[in-house]
C-alpha cells in the first residue's frame, strides 16, 4: 500500500498512541513502525483499513508499556506526560489537535489504568470503536473488553474537571502566577492557590525539581516563592509565551539554564487546584527557545 492510502489515519494513530503512551515522541514512533508494517504488508484481504491499523498500534503501545512500567518503577521524582503546546505545532497537525484536546488531569488519570483497560476505554469510549473490534485489538474476549472498559470507566469519572473557567479569568489567574511565581510573591500565591492545591514537577533526574508531588497552600505556595526568589533575583522575568498546555491554561519559559520549561494547571472556582511543570529536558525538546521567544 503507498502512503496516500495510510496518510488519512495518521492523526487518528498518532491520539491512540500519545493517550496510551503518555509521549509524543514515541506516539511517532510508534505510528511511523505501523506505517511500515502497513507499506510491507499484503492489505488485499483487510477490509477496514482504519480498524486493522488501530489493532496494529495498540499492540505495539500495550508492548512499550510492558517495559515503560519497568522504567517508571526507577524514575526520579514526579512523573508526567510529555506536555503539547498550542500554537507551536503545525496548524493541523496532530500534535496541535492533540494539544487543544487532552489535559495533563486526565493523562495522569489514564496512568493509573492498566494498560488493557486504558486501551479498552480509549478504543471504545474515545475511538468510538465497537467492542468486537476492541477485543481483538487488546488480545481479549468480547466480554472482558467491555469489563475493562467499564472499570476504567469508573475509576475515570472523577478525574473530569468540574467547572469551567471563564477565557478572561484564564487569563488572568495565569498572568498573575506567571509574575507572583517568577517574583516570589509569596503573598500572591496564597491568593491564587487552594487550600488543596497539588504541585508536580517532573525533572527526570535530569533538571531540579521537587523530589516529591506536594500538597496543600502553605508547602506550595513556599516551595514556589523560594525558587522564584532563589532563581531569578539576578537574572529577571525570563521570556514567556502564554499558551494552553494539552488543553489546560499555562505558559512555556526558557529558564536560566538556558533550556525550556512548561508549566500549566487546572483551576476551580477562581483557584488553582493543581500545577504541573515539566523540566525533563528529554520530554521538552519539540518546545525550542526559537519558538518561545518568537511567540
Amino acid at each position: 500500500m503507498d502512503e496516500k492510502a495510510f496518510e488519512p489515519h495518521r492523526k487518528y494513530l498518532t491520539g491512540i498512541a500519545y493517550r496510551m503512551l503518555g509521549s509524543y515522541a514515541e506516539a511517532e514512533d510508534i505510528v511511523q513502525d505501523v506505517y511500515l508494517r502497513w507499506h510491507r504488508a499484503d492489505t488485499s484481504a483487510v477490509v477496514d483499513a482504519r480498524a486493522f491499523l488501530a489493532r496494529i498500534t495498540t499492540r505495539l503501545c500495550l508492548d512499550v508499556l510492558k517495559s515503560a512500567r519497568m522504567r517508571r518503577e526507577t524514575y526520579v521524582g514526579p512523573w508526567l506526560p510529555e506536555p503539547l503546546v498550542e500554537g507551536l505545532a503545525d496548524p493541523g497537525s496532530p500534535e496541535e489537535e492533540l494539544a487543544g484536546d487532552l489535559s495533563v488531569a486526565m493523562m495522569l488519570a489514564l496512568e493509573r489504568l492498566s494498560p488493557v483497560e486504558r486501551a479498552a476505554f480509549l478504543l471504545h469510549d474515545i475511538f468510538e470503536m465497537g467492542f468486537p473490534a476492541v477485543a481483538e485489538a487488546i488480545g481479549r474476549s468480547e466480554e472482558s473488553a467491555r469489563q475493562l472498559a467499564a472499570r476504567a470507566r469508573r475509576n475515570l469519572r472523577s478525574s473530569r474537571p468540574r467547572y469551567k473557567v471563564g477565557a478572561e479569568e484564564e487569563g488572568a489567574i495565569t498572568k498573575a502566577f506567571y509574575t507572583a511565581s517568577r517574583t516570589g510573591d509569596l503573598i500572591g500565591l496564597t491568593k491564587l492557590l487552594a487550600d488543596n492545591v497539588v504541585f508536580r514537577s517532573d525533572g527526570g533526574g535530569k533538571r531540579s525539581a521537587a523530589p516529591k508531588i506536594l500538597e496543600g497552600i502553605d508547602q506550595v505556595a513556599q516551595f514556589i516563592a523560594g525558587y522564584g526568589r532563589k532563581g531569578f533575583e539576578y537574572a529577571g522575568l525570563p521570556p514567556v509565551r502564554f499558551a494552553h498546555i494539552n488543553h489546560m491554561p499555562g505558559f512555556a519559559t526558557i529558564e536560566v539554564d538556558g533550556l525550556p520549561q512548561t508549566t500549566s494547571f487546572e483551576i476551580e472556582d477562581g483557584r488553582i487546584t493543581a500545577i504541573y511543570v515539566m523540566r525533563n529536558p528529554d520530554k521538552l525538546r519539540h518546545v525550542t527557545a526559537k519558538w518561545v521567544r518568537g511567540g
